[in-house]
């Protein structure tokens, strides 16, 4: 049984970062995803393998020129069949283009237009240039990351391009969908990193709110580093293990198998100023086995332990061995489509593909006459790897 998404057509414009992802997302669920690049992106033919780029799985690559009239033409018809297309480019692109809403939505007034920026639509900075660094500043998210005394520290790329750009673009897409199939009506979902990011944020408004979060104090609360039973500690062998046992009967576990249980500095576990103090002697503790050694005392016991493990490590893991957590497509390792399903069973269609790849295939699967096909790629509006 396919994904849960099978049936669903869904074009995306080639872009970097959140919107592939949230394309990846769909097609992994199992919606037939088309990547439309460049014309220009096409250099030759295809090469035997894959394209490096693990979250272009999943889907079939076609390049257009946009730039062409019969370019232009040719998405729309396309647009015609589909359910839903994904951009990513600044406010004002698709519609220059003469791709944007209005026009896709009446070609097809079904289609759910999903658009992918850093800072939404419309707002003083809608046209300018960002990166997630800079949307999870302004989001309220990157000044509450990192330790007491020390600069804020950027969590890589995920917080602002794929937890508050992708996976809300492709939440929004499916909500759009779902209505789509109750009103007969399409519509625009207007997906900002800064929005994604700031509703990630939500726990800690809530904890701001209840005066159990300092904003003003970094490195200092609860789930930031400040607790010394919530963080990584390194091991004799110089790597680390992290620790969240927050709950009494965790923390208890976690003293019983430091060998700190009775200690009566450890007694009073949310007493905030004598933290420092206690993850001193922690780290002195966890300074005296090896990773593996702390693994043994500790793995799956209600500690809420885990080693801290490098991407390649993870994939090892024996959980993650057992449950499929990574996958081999294309002779490369990655992470499995998420979540699971007990009965439409998501999988990866494909190793990701080429520019222009398959552009001759998907006009003709999705409807476009044989001689119009061979009209397109002559005139160079439709390029084929």
């Amino acid at each position: 049984m396919a994904g849960p998404l099978t049936g669903y057509r869904i074009i995306e414009i080639a872009g970097i970062g959140p919107g592939p992802f949230a394309a990846m997302l769909l097609a992994d669920m199992g919606a037939e995803v088309i990547r439309v690049e460049r014309a220009q992106s096409v250099r030759g033919p295809a090469p035997d393998t894959p394209h490096f780029d693990v979250m272009l799985r999943g889907r079939r690559n076609i390049a257009i020129d946009l730039k062409h009239p019969d370019g232009v033409a040719t998405l729309l018809d396309l647009v015609a069949g589909a359910d839903a297309l994904v951009e990513g480019f600044r406010p004002g692109v698709m519609e220059r283009l003469g791709i944007g809403p209005d026009v896709c939505l009446a070609r097809n007034p079904k289609l759910v237009f999903g658009r992918m920026t850093g800072w939404g639509q419309e707002g003083m900075y809608a046209q300018a240039a960002g990166h997630d660094i800079n949307y999870i500043s302004l989001a309220g998210a990157l000044a509450h990351f990192g330790r007491r005394g020390e600069a804020p520290v950027p969590p890589l790329n995920m917080v602002g391009d794929f937890g508050g750009g992708g996976m809300f673009l492709a939440y929004g897409v499916v909500c759009a969908l779902l209505e789509a199939q109750r009103s007969g009506q399409g519509q625009v979902v207007d997906t900002a990193m800064v929005d994604g990011a700031a509703v990630l944020m939500s726990m800690f408004w809530a904890f701001k709110s209840a005066g159990i979060f300092d904003e003003n104090n970094r490195g200092t609360n609860l789930l930031d580093t400040g607790a010394h039973f919530y963080d990584v500690f390194e091991c004799a062998d110089g790597t680390y293990i992290s620790l969240g046992s927050i709950e009494p009967q965790f923390y208890a576990e976690l003293m019983r198998l430091t060998g700190l249980a009775g200690d009566p500095e450890f007694a009073k576990q949310m007493d905030q100023s004598q933290w420092p103090h206690l993850k001193e002697r922690l780290r002195e503790v966890f300074r005296g086995k090896t990773r593996a050694e702390w693994c043994e005392l500790m793995e799956a016991t209600d500690v809420c332990f885990a080693p801290v493990l490098t991407m390649s490590e993870a994939a090892e893991h024996p959980h993650n061995v057992e449950r499929q957590t990574f996958i081999q497509v294309g002779g490369v390792t990655q992470p499995a489509p998420a979540p699971r399903f007990s009965r439409t069973t998501p999988e990866v269609k494909s190793a990701p593909a080429h520019p222009g790849q398959h552009s001759r295939e998907v006009l003709t699967d999705w409807g476009i006459a044989a001689d119009r096909v061979d009209a397109l790629l002559e005139s160079k509006a439709v390029v084929d790897a």
